[in-house]
């Protein structure tokens, strides 16, 4: 096997393969149980088994090895020949018929006569032997070597046949990579044919804009009104306006300024074209139409025709032109805008030609000079907003711009109305005449609302055909009646401050207007339903709900009240508020110094009446201010409280030892320190003094004796403890031993107080329901009038108390009793 090897080895080394992993290993029983023998195989193996058991002995001694015993040593044929050449030499020669018999090839070829002739024998005997005894290994090892060498040829074919196979991976490798290359080249190629045909494209594409010019000029060059009204010519302007707009991009081409003048140019050319045939067919319909409204017996109907429906049947051919030259103006303001002026001015002429006659015509049937203001106002505005409106909708047929040239043609429209109505409203003497002037125009302009912005387009709706037109919005007529009324708002302003200062200021009180209370009392005489409702309805203005009886108020504060009614809707807020504050003072002025005369001219019977017309007539206006929303905007009214009481918690609010805490507590009111305004703040103080004044007053009739005589009675204590000088001729008296001081004058005091409380305390409440018909209003001032009596009196109490130790418990009232007492007198 040794020499069979290193043929193999003479295999050239073969390239590198994978480690292969190992193959899984069965057991004997595994390979049983997965690949089971029949019985027919079985026994063959057995047969195989039981034919290799016994192995054949060499051909050489086959014929011995049946003779002889199977235990004899495997050299039959010595033994035979010992047997037959026994005698007492070797070297005896056989029996004749002994070597007649056939020979063995091992048989000597001599007779044996010495010992190394038999060791030479015997070692090629046992040669053969051995030689036949491995004849079967050296069968396999010839088999094996064929084997070898057959596995040596297919190496040898195998590693011819890698050759071929490598060659051939080789030739496709290289096969593989010059295609590779052929693809790339032929991309490269098409990438380049591609980037020419772009760069074509594009020049192409640049060209256009350039040949277009060509194009542009050859149509621009023929004669003819007609040409603008060409389909192609619009498609020509628009393509104009394209180059322009690319040119200036693209600056830095050459020749591009060259080209960009000449479009520009080209632009104008077809521009003027169009405000040439605009001009030249406004004139033609306006001659045509002056020429109609020039005859005899032409119809409002017919005039309405002539000037406004046969201008509206021309929009059709005219209004896409003019749109046109309005959307270049705005896009090329310098060139065109003067052109787009131009048409403007000629349609503003044409059609103020052919209006001012008929508006004149118009104006005089209205009859200025003697038609009373009112109605003058109304009539001319309305006809002058139906007019501005109707020219307003035709101008909108043509353009879609020239709102700042629209508006003051309008302007000059009006004009013609305002140098009547100016002069009219100037002189007016009437202030409820110029608040109706102010009503007319304010209604007139009621309607005129800020137009909403227009919703962004839908991208899936656009509609690229028939885009949706820009517009001019809303007809703001505000901006054309503002002058009158501005007008009349000034004449109106000085008008009431003449009467403020005539009918507030320099009022002169007539005896019949301080006949208080005689005028409450006639007030509450029974009315008709209707008169009732009327009170009621005039209150309402100023949401009155406390007093709504203003036959009853004092005249400066009635003509207070109804000048600020007649000015709170028409002037402006700050103007409104100037002149209410000076309105508010002057009346002020003019209730305090009222009320000083009516105090005095039957006093000291009058001075509560007064106090109390002075009171009523200050929460009246603090009213009044709170509703007209002057300055103190800040301060918030409750709700569920009646005027009187708001406007007195106000006041009460800022008074400090005169009013306790808990009163206002028990109205819900908060204490506040607010800032007010001067009108308002000098009324707070005018009735915070004017409220001390009333309960002073209505306190004083009970307690003024009672106070005296306690006063007294601390002077003659203060007296009695002053050390008496030693020429004193005799001791100073008691107190008690005084006429004055003693137990009886004591009561009697409290038989005054007592019959006081009942006559003047309850004849003061009395006046009090009167002049303050607000209950909660009466209730507030009732309780401190309450408080200063039982203050004097506790005083009085605690000094008689003291002085007669208690005699007088049974006479005195207590604190409460007293309390209770009072409550009897304000019937409460």
């Amino acid at each position: 096997m040794s020499a069979v090897r290193p043929g193999a080895q003479r295999r050239p080394a073969a390239p590198p393969t994978p480690t292969l992993q190992p193959k899984p290993q069965i057991s004997l029983e595994e390979w049983e149980a997965k690949a089971p023998l029949s019985d027919l195989a079985l026994k063959s193996v057995a047969a195989i088994k039981v034919a290799s058991e016994k192995s054949p002995l060499p051909l050489k001694v086959g014929q011995v090895a049946v003779e002889d015993d199977a235990s004899h040593p495997p050299t039959p044929n010595l033994r035979a020949t010992a047997k037959l050449g026994s005698g007492s030499r070797p070297s005896t020669p056989v029996p004749a018929f002994a070597r007649s018999a056939p020979s063995h090839a091992l048989d000597p070829k001599v007779p044996i006569q010495t010992p190394q002739q038999f060791y030479d024998w015997f070692a090629q005997v046992d040669r053969s032997v051995a030689h036949s005894q491995e004849a079967h290994f050296r069968a396999h090892v010839a088999m094996v070597a064929d084997h070898l060498g057959t596995v040596d040829m297919l190496l040898e074919r195998l590693d011819e046949v890698e050759k071929e196979v490598d060659s051939m991976l080789e030739g496709w490798r290289s096969v593989e990579e010059g295609g590779r290359s052929l693809k790339d080249a032929c991309e490269r190629l098409l990438e380049d044919r591609d980037k020419l045909l772009d760069l074509t494209d594009e020049i192409d594409t640049r060209l256009e804009y350039f040949q277009e010019l060509e194009h542009a000029t050859r149509m621009l060059n023929h004669p003819g009104e007609s040409l603008v009204l060409q389909t192609d010519f619009l498609y020509m302007v628009e393509r104009v306006d394209i180059c322009i707009e690319y040119l200036k991009a693209h600056r830095y081409y050459k020749e591009a300024e060259v080209y960009l003048l000449r479009f520009q140019q080209c632009m104008t050319r077809a521009m003027t074209l169009i405000r040439m045939f605009f001009v030249g067919s406004l004139r033609a319909l306006t001659a045509d139409v002056s020429k109609r409204l020039s005859e005899k017996d032409v119809s409002a109907t017919a005039q309405m025709h002539l000037l406004y429906t046969r201008f509206r049947s021309v929009t059709p051919q005219l209004a896409p032109l003019l749109n046109e030259l309005e959307r270049r103006a705005t896009a090329h303001p310098e060139e065109l805008s003067a052109l787009l002026s131009e048409c403007h001015s000629a349609y503003f002429s044409a059609r103020k030609t052919l209006l001012v006659g008929r508006l004149m015509e118009e104006i005089r049937g209205l009859d200025p000079t003697h038609t009373e203001l009112v109605e003058l106002t109304n009539a001319g505005c309305a006809y002058l907003k139906q007019l501005c409106m109707d020219e307003f909708n035709l101008f909108r047929e043509f353009f879609d711009s020239g709102e700042d040239q629209l508006y003051p043609y309008l302007e000059t429209l009006c004009d013609y109305l305002y140098d009547d109505l100016r002069p009219r409203i100037l002189h007016e003497t009437r202030l409820t005449t110029l608040c109706e002037v102010c009503t007319v125009l304010q209604a007139l302009m009621v309607l005129d609302v800020v137009e909403l912005p227009d919703e962004p387009p839908d991208e899936l709706s656009v509609d690229l055909d028939h885009p949706k037109p820009r517009g001019l919005g809303r007809l703001h007529i505000s901006h054309l009646l503002q002058m009158v009324l501005q007008d009349a708002q000034t004449r109106l302003f000085f008008k009431a401050q003449s009467l403020i200062q005539a009918e507030i200021r320099y009022y002169a009180p007539k005896p019949e207007d301080l006949a208080y209370p005689d005028i409450l009392v006639a007030v509450r005489k029974p009315t008709s339903q209707f008169d009732v409702r009327e009170k009621e309805s005039v209150s309402r203005l100023f949401q009155l709900s406390s007093l709504d009886k203003q036959e009853t108020w004092y005249p400066t504060l009635q003509k207070t009240v109804w000048v600020l009614s007649q000015l709170h809707d028409f002037v402006k807020p700050a103007i409104f508020e100037d002149i209410a504050q000076e309105a508010v003072s002057l009346c002020r002025q003019s209730l305090v110094s009222s009320s000083t005369i009516l105090g005095q001219r039957n006093a000291p019977a009058s001075t509560l009446d007064g106090e109390l017309f002075l009171v009523r007539h200050l929460l009246i206006l603090k009213e009044v201010t709170n509703n007209l929303d002057l300055a103190g905007r800040d301060t918030q009214r409750q709700t569920g409280q009646g005027g009187m009481t708001d406007a007195l918690a106000s006041i009460f609010n800022k008074t400090t030892a005169l009013l306790p805490d808990a009163l206002f507590a028990s109205l819900g009111m908060p204490r506040g320190y607010e800032s007010m305004t001067d009108a308002r703040h000098e009324i707070d103080q005018d009735l915070k003094r004017a409220c001390q004044n009333l309960i002073s007053l209505c306190a004083k009739g009970p307690c003024e004796p009672l106070q005296e005589w306690v006063d007294r009675v601390r002077a003659f204590n203060t007296s009695r403890t002053v050390t008496p000088s030693p020429n004193s001729p005799r001791p100073v008296p008691l107190l008690t031993e005084q006429d004055w001081a003693r137990q009886p004058a004591a009561e009697e005091l409290h038989a005054k107080f007592v019959e006081s409380c009942e006559r003047d305390l309850r004849s003061a409440v009395t006046k009090l329901r009167l002049y303050l018909e607000d209950n909660r209003t009466v209730s507030v001032l009732l309780t401190h009038v309450k408080e200063a009596v039982v203050d004097g009196y506790m005083g009085y109490r605690e000094v008689v108390w003291n002085m007669y130790a208690g005699a007088l418990k049974g006479v005195v009232y207590s604190e409460e009793s007293l309390k209770e007492r009072l409550c009897v007198v304000c019937d409460e």
